[in-house]
């Protein structure tokens, strides 16, 4: 699932904001409508609390500044449209009023691919967690396969090991967002994760373009 901010414009504008979404990716995926939260001193506290029903299984993630992926799938009928939207019109009302702005913040319906192809399902959890690299100078075009190599793979890790909007640290090991994620696709043993990726990038000179060209606008 892919979606960017409306005519390209920022989505997350400092840590505050990245960290509603997060906040969001976990309150929304319930069958019930978002719980209220009331201000305490002590922070945010649940008004009630109630057993979670939840719509869709995250497998994947990461926040870009004017774009978000997300790898899921439906526990329920309808789950990714009624958890998309809830997601989507959640953020987008917590901005406008934080910013003080009016109108549409998301460049239309989240953009979805189904994931059908062997090696595009071993694939795609690598390419949302290697999306931060466009962040690292020197890195920028990694999605190319004539000029995408990874320049420098201790350079690559050591910078998604510094982001944190995403979901690679839980699968490196790293207790970041745990209580958002299902890692049972992906992960045969805790902790194996980043040795897999390190293996990934240094046999792998070019990039499966076929696959990165679906997710490019």
């Amino acid at each position: 699932m892919l979606n960017r901010g409306v005519e390209g414009r920022d989505l997350f504008l400092d840590s505050q904001d990245y960290a509603r979404f997060v906040h969001n990716l976990y309150e929304f995926n319930d069958t019930a409508p978002a719980s209220e939260f009331i201000r305490r001193d002590v922070g945010f506290t649940k008004a009630h609390i109630r057993l979670r029903e939840r719509i869709v299984e995250i497998h994947g993630w990461v926040l870009m500044r004017n774009h978000y992926h997300l790898l899921l799938s439906e526990l329920v009928e309808g789950g990714l449209t009624l958890f998309l939207r809830k997601l989507n019109i959640g953020y987008a009302n917590y901005f406008n009023e934080r910013y003080a702005r009016h109108g549409t913040l998301f460049a239309g319906r989240t953009k979805k691919i189904f994931v059908e192809r062997q090696a595009h399902f071993l694939y795609i959890l690598h390419y949302i967690h290697l999306n931060p690299l466009d962040y690292l100078k020197g890195f920028e075009e990694w999605r190319e396969r004539s000029k995408g190599r990874i320049p420098n793979v201790h350079k690559a890790l050591a910078h998604l090991e510094g982001y944190r909007w995403s979901s690679y640290l839980d699968y490196a090991g790293s207790r970041n967002f745990p209580s958002l994620i299902t890692k049972d696709l992906f992960e045969s043993t805790a902790g194996e994760y980043a040795a897999e990726l390190w293996s990934y990038l240094r046999g792998t000179e070019k990039l499966d373009d076929e696959f990165a060209k679906l997710y490019l606008e």
